[in-house]
């Protein structure tokens, strides 16, 4: 009898003991998975935001800029999605800057790195555009880069003060069911960043 319980006592030990260990493994996994994700968003950024006018009319350029890590993850064959946010805000000397209009991208990236097969898409929510490039740099150039965007004409904009942002999201990718079922704290991007350009004037011309 008293083996017997020994028995029950060591096994509930047991249990004890390996419910302790997945839940430090979980915590470890969860704190290396929130530590990678920020490191990597520290070499990231945004590299080139321009605005230039032209007959009235407002063309921004914006580059994405990647670290080391993330190009390598590409070229290993893991896709990314970046998503291109290109907004107009007038700045108020009291009230908060009020934001006018918007242009959006989604360019997600694709590899092969067996195949050598390099292939990216754009989708502005109206046009899907894919892509096929026969070096990782060209798809990389291509896919990270707004070019020449018209966004607006000047004389379609209140007398006032304005400026544009151009914001990038990386999304995050899809995680083992286990992980990503329990991690439900976790960031829904890789990284997010914000750039502003000068400020212009605008109305004078109507």
């Amino acid at each position: 009898m008293i083996n017997h319980n020994l028995k029950i006592k060591s096994y509930k030990l047991k249990g004890f003991r390996q419910r302790i260990l997945h839940l430090f493994t979980f915590n470890f996994s969860l704190l290396t998975f929130l530590l990678l994700s920020y490191s990597l968003s520290i070499g990231a950024e945004i590299s080139r935001h321009e605005v230039r006018f032209h007959e009235n009319d407002i063309f921004v350029t914006a580059s994405l800029s990647l670290d080391n890590k993330h190009l390598q993850e590409l070229n290993n064959g893991i896709t990314k999605e970046f998503r291109f946010y290109i907004d107009i805000f007038r700045v108020w000397k009291i009230w908060p800057d009020e934001f006018i209009l918007s242009r959006s991208f989604i360019r997600i990236l694709m590899c092969d790195p067996v195949k050598k097969e390099y292939i990216a898409t754009s989708n502005d929510g109206t046009t899907l555009v894919e892509k096929r490039f026969k070096s990782f740099e060209s798809m990389t150039n291509w896919a990270l880069t707004i070019n020449e965007l018209k966004l607006a004409n000047l004389r379609e904009l209140e007398p006032g003060v304005y400026f544009v942002r151009v914001t990038v999201e990386s999304k995050i990718r899809k995680l083992p069911p286990v992980i990503g079922y329990f991690m439900i704290f976790s960031p829904e991007t890789e990284f997010k960043l914000v750039k502003d350009s000068f400020t212009f004037s605008a109305g004078s011309l109507k």
